[in-house]
């Protein structure tokens, strides 16, 4: 659920993900509970940080291919596959099957009531319950785990298994780097009568909640420029790290505002990420990068929320180098881009949308709230189409060392769209 540089941070495979030989299987002669959780425990054993999510597509893959009802395609690591059931309207059904890196956190484990590992929090509001931890289990596997259950039950073959909607569901890669290489993007690209669909559901984790849009983002380096000199004669040279100073004071000066776009409150973020300068321990420093990103409401389309920052005319743009600020917050210094992300309005006034805000209010008490974070929902509100985040798993858990999903968000998740979409 964010755009970062985590692929370009090898990560050996610890040899116990292994999957090579063990297809996904849905249990049989069971219950929907324990065949979520076998499903769960399937996928998280596949080890898939962003640029080893191969295995894990191939297995994806080869299950939705044994479901006769299904036409499946692949591009790359990015797997879909659609009903033709001839109805009126269609939903897609999409989450990412990479992970950001381990930290401690691989294999998964599968943990009792009353295990340390369990959060007080997770705990306290899923009394007595199981709870599987691990790298990926919020963000998104438990909802990839619901949409291939979903995917195979959803057969059109009886009353209670055909859905009053064709479904398309997607399954991609690298999601959790930089927008190049995400494959929802790359099909959108390459095969856009895939991606066609009335109303798209992206299974980031919500707690189970409707969270409508998202921000957009923009990252880019903000560069000082000095003159390189011995440290013992430093007055001969020119401290780029020194004039970085300002940089941070402007970050440090500007207040995060919080906007309301149809009804749901998105909250701004303005931060420094990284910072770089300086050639050796005794050479003054020719050159400082502060890495910037800010994250904007989705009033603002990606030109205005870089003419904030930038000016209006700076000419910046991903791959063109460096520019000269003209204006904005950064006005003065040089700028170069490094990745940008557009953000997405809430698309909660489709008819679709509607009918999901009364069933997860009816079954949740939760009404819709904003995604402060950047999702794919931009990607599908960039095609025209509907979108909202409804997925398993507490998102403020997502990319924490103490990963974890208490299993009843599985049912629960499958009972909202079940109902939803028969």
């Amino acid at each position: 659920m964010t755009n970062t540089n985590f692929a370009d941070q090898p990560q050996d495979q610890p040899a116990s993900s292994d999957r090579s030989s063990q297809p996904i299987v849905l249990p049989q002669n069971t219950t929907r509970a324990e065949q979520l959780n076998s499903l769960l425990t399937q996928i998280m054993e596949n080890f898939s940080v962003s640029d080893a999510e191969g295995p894990l597509a191939d297995e994806i893959e080869a299950f939705l291919t044994l479901q006769n009802h299904l036409t499946v395609r692949r591009h790359g690591d990015t797997v879909v596959a659609s009903t033709d059931f001839g109805k009126p309207s269609r939903v897609i059904l999409a989450g990412h099957i990479d992970t950001v890196p381990v930290i401690d956190n691989f294999p998964p484990r599968w943990l009792e009531p009353g295990d340390p590992l369990i959060r007080e929090d997770i705990a306290k509001a899923h009394p007595n319950e199981r709870v599987l931890w691990g790298r990926g289990a919020t963000d998104m596997k438990a909802s990839d785990a619901v949409m291939l259950y979903l995917a195979a039950v959803l057969d059109g073959r009886t009353v209670q298994s055909d859905p009053k909607v064709d479904l398309t569901y997607v399954f991609y890669d690298h999601e959790e780097v930089v927008a190049e290489k995400n494959g929802l993007r790359k099909v959108v690209e390459t095969h856009p009568d895939w991606i066609q669909g009335d109303f798209a559901i992206i299974g980031e984790p919500t707690s189970c909640g409707i969270e409508g849009g998202c921000n957009g983002t923009i990252r880019f380096d903000v560069i000082t420029h000095g003159v390189a000199a011995h440290s013992a004669r430093a007055w001969m040279g020119e401290n780029a790290i020194h004039k970085a100073a300002e940089i941070l004071n402007r970050l440090n000066a500007y207040e995060p505002a919080t906007v309301n776009v149809d009804g749901l409150d998105y909250r701004e973020g303005l931060n420094a990420t990284l910072i770089s300068g300086g050639k050796g321990t005794n050479v003054i420093p020719d050159e400082c990068r502060v890495h910037v990103n800010y994250r904007f409401a989705p009033d603002k389309s990606l030109a205005e929320a870089k003419a904030l920052m930038m000016g209006a005319d700076a000419g910046a743009e991903l791959g063109n180098g460096e520019h000269v600020a003209t204006g904005g917050v950064f006005e003065g210094y040089g700028i170069e881009m490094k990745d940008e992300s557009s953000s997405a309005r809430p698309g909660l006034n489709a008819p679709l949308a509607q009918d999901l805000v009364r069933l997860v209010k009816e079954r949740t008490g939760h009404d819709p709230l904003a995604k402060l974070g950047w999702t794919d929902v931009a990607r599908f509100s960039q095609l025209g189409i509907p979108a909202v985040n409804l997925g398993a798993g507490d998102p403020l858990l997502a990319h924490k060392h103490d990963e974890q999903v208490p299993e009843s968000d599985l049912t629960l998740m499958a009972d909202l769209l079940t109902s939803w979409l028969v």
